[in-house]
């Protein structure tokens, strides 16, 4: 049992690196906010609805890579509309690569069950996916609505 355990550990962890390392290399111009799954739906209300799990208040204390690695992904801090509108095309791209790479985790997190069979192995995914998956999809699914919202308001200003 602590075998499979661990193979599910070993497995899960293999996962992210991989998962990170294809986020890298997938083509941005496969991933468009404006197109399904990644446009947003009529009942988000333009990410409104994910104020109601108070997201704003927890979605900064998780992990995030683009504070991990730097000089790879584009920052998230908006200083100056007019110097960051190049990067808002970037970063909408970057939220909709995310959603995409945490929603295959979420998927093939449930190779768990097949590694740890029994009720241990769907612990095991179900707790990785409540809480390795779920809040990252949330978290992209909020904040793409207002960098579309800035990049428009940046194409209107004639600054994008």
């Amino acid at each position: 049992m602590i075998r499979r355990f661990i193979w599910c550990c070993v497995y899960l962890a293999a996962l992210g690196i991989v998962s990170f390392f294809l986020g890298r290399i997938l083509p941005k111009s496969w991933f468009h906010a404006d197109k399904y799954p990644y446009k947003c739906r009529g009942y988000e209300k333009n990410g409104r609805i994910y104020d109601r799990i108070k997201i704003k208040k927890w979605q900064n204390k998780l992990p995030d890579m683009s504070r991990l690695f730097k000089k790879i992904m584009p920052a998230k801090k908006f200083e100056n509309l007019k110097n960051d509108a190049k990067n808002l095309v970037l970063m909408i791209q970057e939220t909709c690569i995310a959603e995409f790479i945490h929603k295959l985790l979420f998927v093939l997190g449930f190779g768990c069950v097949f590694i740890m069979q029994g009720i241990g192995g769907w612990i095991i995914a179900i707790v990785y996916n409540l809480a390795g998956n779920v809040p990252f999809i949330l978290i992209q699914r909020y904040n793409r609505p207002r960098l579309v919202a800035c990049e428009r308001a940046a194409q209107r200003a004639g600054i994008a």
